[in-house]
């Protein structure tokens, strides 16, 4: 589905911000694993289905709303840096 594209490329974006700083570019064809889709499908659908298809717009989404969205979400963004 597109929106768990959306949502891996903005965790990996969000992940390299620093390296992309740095002009690093991203591991090409990277999409996070099954287990961070499914941790954070729903959390992307109830309350950053408006942001779809930025992805800047759905991790910003993401972490405004980190008190709302569940622990394995949560942990998710953590393992990324944010």
């Amino acid at each position: 589905m597109p929106y768990r594209f959306i949502l891996l490329t903005a965790i990996l974006l969000s992940a390299t911000a620093p390296s992309l700083a740095q002009a690093t570019r991203p591991h090409p064809g990277y999409q996070g694993t099954p287990d961070d889709q499914r941790a954070c499908e729903p959390a992307v659908q109830k309350y950053c289905k408006h942001a779809i298809p930025d992805t800047f717009r759905v991790l910003h989404c993401l972490q405004t709303n980190r008190a709302r969205i569940g622990r394995a979400c949560q942990a998710v963004l953590a393992n990324y840096g944010q």
